[in-house]
C-alpha cells in the first residue's frame, strides 16, 4: 500500500483529532498568557503600594480617668473649753451684832465736840459710849471673833479687843480685874467675855458702866451705828 504524503497526513489529522488539540492548545496558551498578564498586573499594584509613602496615623493616647475622689475632711478639733474661773469667794456675809450689855447710854460718842470729863474736870473728846450696868453685870462679845488682846490700861482699866470680820474691832473697858477670855480665844456672839467692874480711873466719877468702844480699819467710829436699835 503506497503511503500519503506528509502533507496529505497532516491534513487528514487536523480534520479528525488533530483539530481539537489545536484548539486545546490554543486555549491553554490563552490561559497561560492571561494568566502572566495578570501575575504583572499584581506585581505593578504591589510595587506601587510600596512606593507609596505611608501614612502614620498617630492616635491620641488616652490616658484613663482616675475618678475624682474629694479629699476627706480632716477632723475638725473641737473647741478647747475655756478654763473654768475659779469661783470667786463669797465675801462674808455682814457680821450680827448685839449690845454687849443692856443699859442706858449715859455718854455719848464724841470725836468733833467736846465733852465735860466730871472725873478730870476737863472738856476732852470721847471714842466710845458709856452704858450704864450694875458690877458684875455680863459684858457680852457684840459679834463673832478672836479675841485680839486683854490689857490692864492705866486710865481705862482692865480692856479687851475683838477683831471680826472686815477690819472691825469691838473695845470693852472698865471690866472686872479678871475677865474669862484670853488673846487667842475663838467667841461667838453673846459670848461671856467678862463682867462690869470699877478699874477704868479715867471714868471713876461717874456711876457703874461699860465703856465700850468700835474701830474700823483703825479708826474709831460710833459703836452705835453698828449695834441693832
Amino acid at each position: 500500500m503506497k503511503k500519503k504524503p506528509i502533507l496529505e497526513r497532516i491534513g487528514d489529522f487536523m480534520e479528525g483529532k488533530g483539530f481539537y488539540i489545536v484548539l486545546f492548545l490554543c486555549v491553554a496558551a490563552i490561559g497561560i498568557s492571561g494568566y502572566y498578564l495578570f501575575s504583572s498586573l499584581d506585581m505593578r499594584d504591589g510595587d506601587a503600594a510600596v512606593a507609596a509613602p505611608t501614612q502614620v496615623v498617630v492616635m491620641p493616647t488616652v490616658q484613663p480617668v482616675k475618678p475624682t475622689v474629694a479629699p476627706t475632711p480632716a477632723p475638725t478639733a473641737k473647741p478647747t473649753p475655756a478654763a473654768t474661773p475659779a469661783p470667786t469667794p463669797a465675801a462674808p456675809a455682814a457680821s450680827v451684832f448685839t449690845w454687849p450689855v443692856k443699859g442706858q447710854v449715859v455718854a455719848d460718842y464724841s470725836l468733833e465736840v467736846l465733852a465735860y470729863d466730871e472725873t478730870m474736870g476737863d472738856w476732852r473728846t470721847h471714842s466710845g459710849i458709856d452704858i450704864a450696868a450694875p458690877v458684875g453685870t455680863q459684858v457680852l462679845a457684840v459679834s463673832a471673833g478672836t479675841v485680839a488682846s486683854v490689857e490692864q490700861d492705866d486710865l481705862m482699866g482692865t480692856t479687851v479687843v475683838i477683831a471680826h470680820a472686815g477690819g472691825v474691832e469691838s473695845i470693852y473697858a472698865n471690866l472686872a480685874a479678871v475677865p474669862t477670855v484670853e488673846a487667842g480665844d475663838q467667841v461667838s456672839i453673846g459670848a461671856v467675855i467678862g463682867a462690869v467692874g470699877t478699874t477704868a480711873v479715867a471714868e471713876s466719877a461717874r456711876a457703874p458702866h461699860l465703856h465700850f468702844e468700835m474701830r474700823e480699819d483703825g479708826e474709831s467710829v460710833d459703836p452705835v451705828s453698828y449695834l441693832p436699835e
